[in-house]
């Protein structure tokens, strides 16, 4: 079983949404400033996405914890 490249890039966007926001409120609750936080979490937005996207696509083509959906666990 794969994953097609758009699931993976609909993955990351949802992700890097979530630990967008999550970067965004530490860095405004660390350094106190909301400009700063948002710039911090604009720039690490991309980076990661990116990063996210190629981790995901390696993954998917390491079968390690994987099973074809003709491999059948048990029988009825």
């Amino acid at each position: 079983m794969r994953d097609k490249a758009y699931r993976s890039v609909v993955k990351t966007i949802s992700w890097r949404t979530v630990g967008t926001l999550d970067t965004i409120m530490i860095a405004w609750l660390v350094i106190g400033k909301l400009e700063f936080a948002v710039t911090i979490g604009g720039i690490e937005l991309f980076t990661k996405m990116v990063l996210y996207y190629f981790h995901e696509r390696t993954w998917n083509k390491i079968k390690f914890g994987r099973m074809n959906d003709s491999d059948i666990e048990y029988q009825i």
